[in-house]
């Protein structure tokens, strides 16, 4: 069987300026009209309460509405676009920086004529990226000739090289946010960055992000964690939050949620930064119901791989999951308990 997937080809950053120019008074009096706005304020008021508008300050899951009292809000460059650099490398997770990518995309700023963010792909040569799925990408710049970002992105990814890491702990000493998506935060994590903080990623690698890295908090539970200039997502989708998140910290609530509206998208994580609740208890093996001891996974004790630690029999998913245990299964057992 073929299947045919026909998406609609997305314009080039210059015929997006290009149209915005043309029709930029009819499409900013149109959308004002969508927030219900008069038309008689004109586009020159519409654009002070855009760029003025604050992001809401709650408790931490108080409320649906709720986010992250502890971050500041960003401030824009007076001109000029905000450098958006996403990292990757083989194995990238797709939806982990083509979701990002596509909020700030999406993002229009009305009395402006040009795109807020200027996005683009870094990798540690030109060689193509070969990412999930099969997808081909070729990098727009290496970690030695990129423009300096203030923002970051950082998928789930291969095994970065200590270049690479290098690359963004330099790079962080000036971003506004350099953010992490699923299993991204081990590569964020690798850099040091984040001792001492706290953190999430994807709920099937707490374990071994506990057992790797235990002078940082896992936080479960969590859609994305902030920690000053520092973010980290939890897995997939996660990372279209903690993006629209970042649209809200530099253009304010109003702009991020019309961003989702315009994306069609319906997920209210990006207001609660606590909305992984799914997440927040770890799954529990049974004899009856055996999981796998690194990822949670259900497994079948019949065939699955299986190590004996201690009188204790422990199930996986897979071989590579059985040689993390194994290589230490004293402190990975140690980490999971504190889950």
């Amino acid at each position: 069987m073929m299947i045919i997937v026909i998406a609609a080809t997305k314009r080039s950053s210059e015929n997006r300026i290009m149209n915005a120019r043309t029709i930029n008074k009819i499409e900013f009096v149109y959308r004002a009209a969508q927030f219900g706005f008069l038309l008689a304020l004109g586009v020159l008021t519409l654009t002070a309460l855009f760029t003025t508008a604050a992001p809401v300050k709650t408790n931490e899951g108080s409320n649906p509405n709720a986010v992250a009292a502890e971050t500041a809000s960003l401030k824009p460059p007076d001109n000029g676009q905000i450098p958006v650099a996403f990292l990757i490398s083989d194995g990238a997770v797709v939806i982990d920086f083509c979701g990002p990518w596509e909020v700030f995309q999406d993002v229009m700023i009305p009395g402006r004529q040009d795109m807020p963010f200027r996005l683009y792909t870094v990798a540690e040569t030109k060689k193509p990226i070969r990412t999930s799925g099969g997808m081909q990408i070729v990098p727009d710049y290496t970690i030695q000739n990129a423009p300096l970002p203030k923002v970051i992105v950082i998928p789930a990814q291969s095994r970065p090289s200590p270049a690479v890491l290098e690359w963004i702990s330099k790079s962080s000493k000036t971003t506004d946010v350099t953010m992490s998506v699923c299993t991204g935060a081990f590569v964020l994590a690798k850099t040091g960055l984040l001792n001492g903080k706290s953190a999430t990623t994807y709920h099937g690698a707490f374990g071994r992000f506990a057992m790797q890295f235990p002078d940082i908090q896992l936080k479960r539970g969590a859609r994305f964690v902030e920690n000053e200039n520092l973010a980290t997502a939890g897995g997939l989708s996660s990372g279209i939050d903690l993006a629209l998140r970042v649209v809200e910290r530099y253009f304010g609530r109003e702009v991020a949620r019309k961003t989702a509206y315009d994306m069609e998208y319906q997920g209210q994580g990006w207001m609660n930064p606590d909305s992984n609740q799914t997440y927040a208890t770890a799954p529990v093996s049974t004899p009856e119901h055996p999981l796998c001891t690194v990822c949670g996974m259900d497994v079948d004790p019949a065939t699955a791989p299986k190590s004996v630690f201690k009188g204790a029999t422990y199930y996986f998913c897979s071989e590579d999951d059985k040689k993390t245990f194994d290589a230490a299964p004293e402190k990975f057992i140690s980490a999971a308990k504190k889950l």
